[in-house]
């Protein structure tokens, strides 16, 4: 039966000393997963800035001034293109994301065509494009959508200080509506906000207590971009952060947790820690949206270091979803081979 967290649950798992919470996650880690295999997903911008929404981290907001090139929705072919390199560079899963407040009806066929052509490819899908509907959920997931992602940022008590556009309800609506048409979730937060350590315990209390946790769970280091309100916020010290991690894995045992932005600023060792602590996914590639991202190679030799391999039989698939990888070029040589 699953456990429904309370705070003071939670804040006794944060007051444990460092090491006896990081051992507690990797026993919680290895009676789930195989820690030393980690799944890679690529994550493409298909429309790029303009967003009428107010997220003080966001460079794609249209209400701060970034210096981000705006981009329409791009072309089929450019998409499949990305989709086609991250399966030759290991990706399982290839997540899209459009910077919209939510989808319009007019581009729900194409929206659904891209799913399609990307599943033909035999890779997960995913994408955030904001709120849905009931309508578009369904329509998206008939298409082949296997995830949708639409993170909680913060607790609810310091969501207002984050984002006014749109409610934290309107973003637990969002999740319902998501799981009601059948697709899996990946939902996540941002360490770095301006939040207290208790916005983080009750953040982790959202994800773990929703009626079944999200199957993805991204765990953000804010990106502090220039022109948003967010630019000077403090640094997250990198032990903070890999307690955040080790308390997600053990709330959410079976969720592939996601090392995701800002690791451009941890070092080898941080995310060492942070894979030891139980984080077994990452977004691979030099680009997440639009901020960077480390290259693949420095990647590669990572994996090399610590043993990781790239995680290809996965089994938290929405249907059966047999992945062909005997062309992929991500191969045990080129893996084996990078170099140090």
């Amino acid at each position: 039966m699953k456990k429904t967290w309370t705070l003071e649950d939670t804040k006794s798992l944060f007051d444990k000393p460092f090491f006896d919470l990081i051992f507690e996650a990797q026993k919680k880690h290895r009676e789930n997963f195989d820690p030393n295999k980690i799944q890679i997903s690529t994550l493409l911008s298909i429309k790029t800035g303009s967003c009428p929404e107010d997220c003080k981290y966001c460079p794609q907001s249209a209400r701060y001034k970034t210096g981000i090139k705006k981009q329409s929705l791009l072309e089929l072919k450019q998409i499949l293109k990305s989709a086609k390199n991250a399966k030759e560079s290991g990706s399982t899963r290839f997540c899209m994301g459009a910077a919209w407040k939510n989808p319009s009806e007019k581009d729900m066929p194409y929206l659904e065509k891209i799913v399609k052509e990307v599943k033909k490819m035999g890779m997960e899908t995913c994408m955030t494009l904001g709120s849905i509907n009931n309508a578009q959920a369904k329509r998206l997931f008939n298409a082949g959508l296997d995830f949708y992602n639409h993170n909680l940022d913060t607790s609810e008590n310091f969501y207002k200080h984050v984002i006014t556009t749109r409610t934290y309800q309107e973003r637990l609506t969002t999740l319902k509506i998501v799981r009601d048409a059948g697709m899996k979730l990946c939902s996540g937060g941002i360490i770095g906000l301006g939040e207290n350590i208790q916005d983080r315990m009750k953040l982790l209390m959202q994800l773990s207590n929703l009626p079944k946790q999200p199957e993805s769970v991204p765990i953000n280091m804010l990106i502090k971009i220039k022109g948003t309100p967010m630019e000077n916020n403090l640094n997250v010290e990198p032990f903070d952060f890999i307690r955040v991690i080790a308390a997600t894995r053990i709330m959410l045992p079976k969720s592939y947790i996601r090392l995701s932005a800002g690791r451009t600023d941890m070092n080898d060792q941080t995310q060492a820690m942070c894979f030891m602590a139980g984080a077994n996914s990452i977004f691979y590639g030099c680009k997440l949206l639009t901020s960077n991202n480390p290259e693949k190679e420095s990647d590669l030799r990572l994996f090399k270091k610590l043993n990781l391999s790239p995680n290809y039989n996965q089994t938290n698939t929405t249907r059966e979803n047999n992945l062909n990888l005997k062309n992929t070029k991500f191969n045990q040589e080129q893996y084996y081979n990078a170099g140090i």
